[in-house]
């Protein structure tokens, strides 16, 4: 087992009311690097990892595809018709829901065999996408989240995120993980660690030092699920040839 601890740095420049946690290096697994990743869940020992794009060449068109956790490999995949640009996905009972972003629609399918159940209208820019008991959480680019009613995706609540009383904008893949909203932010190598009641960012990840075990030219870090096998995190990113298990050092606020 590789064990890795890594001090927690405040980000250079920014003033946040929020602590930066230290965390450890669990364990470093293979990835799909033709995986433009938008969304990552588990789901009955595997992962269900949502890809994007549709155009560019090198890089995978939308899918929601069922990941071995240990190995990469891609168990069964779904490709979503172009020019569908996927998104963030989660699991809720037997369904398996994924975003897209300027398409106006989500997808419901079988989490266990991604067969296709309804496509359902989606007014929002979908970014990404988790649970929160029997509603979907859905961020989009913003700094609010709201809560959807399935099957018809109503807007039930909102909240919008603040570190502090600065509004924390740019959320996209989201994982809720014991009562807490972990939330990647596009273009930014940390996870906001959010409380869903009043949308504060209780703590900070700054995963700045895994830039250095993927190959050069990767994308942003984006893609947070519960790994299947230890019970801590597991994390990616856009075209990265890794997938890291970690896990704070300090208990969460």
């Amino acid at each position: 087992m590789i064990v890795w601890c890594v001090v927690a740095l405040s980000c250079a420049g920014a003033a946040t009311a929020a602590p930066t946690l230290p965390w450890e290096l669990i364990d470093t697994r293979p990835h799909d690097p033709t995986a433009f990743t938008q969304g990552l869940v588990a789901h009955g020992g595997v992962l269900l990892e949502s890809t994007g794009d549709c155009c560019t060449p090198g890089v995978d068109e939308s899918s929601v595809r069922r990941v071995d956790p240990r190995t990469g490999r891609i168990l069964a995949i779904r490709r979503q018709p172009e020019p569908t640009y996927g998104e963030g996905i989660t699991v809720l009972g037997a369904d398996a829901w994924q975003l897209t972003w300027l398409n106006g629609v989500a997808y419901r399918m079988s989490a266990s065999g991604l067969r296709p159940r309804a496509t359902v209208p989606d007014r929002w820019e979908g970014w990404g996408l988790t649970r929160d008991r029997a509603r979907l959480v859905a961020s989009d680019g913003s700094a609010r989240l709201r809560w959807l009613r399935p099957p018809d995706l109503r807007v039930t609540r909102s909240v919008v995120v603040r570190d502090g009383a600065t509004p924390v904008a740019r959320l996209n893949e989201l994982e809720m993980l014991s009562g807490r909203i972990w939330a990647n932010i596009w273009l930014e190598d940390r996870i906001a660690i959010i409380a869903p009641g009043d949308g504060r960012v209780r703590a900070w990840l700054d995963l700045s030092a895994l830039r250095s075990e993927v190959a050069q030219g990767a994308g942003v870090l984006n893609g947070i699920a519960r790994d299947p096998i230890t019970g801590h995190v597991i994390v990616t990113g856009k075209n990265w040839d890794r997938m890291f298990v970690i896990r704070p050092t300090t208990s969460i606020p």
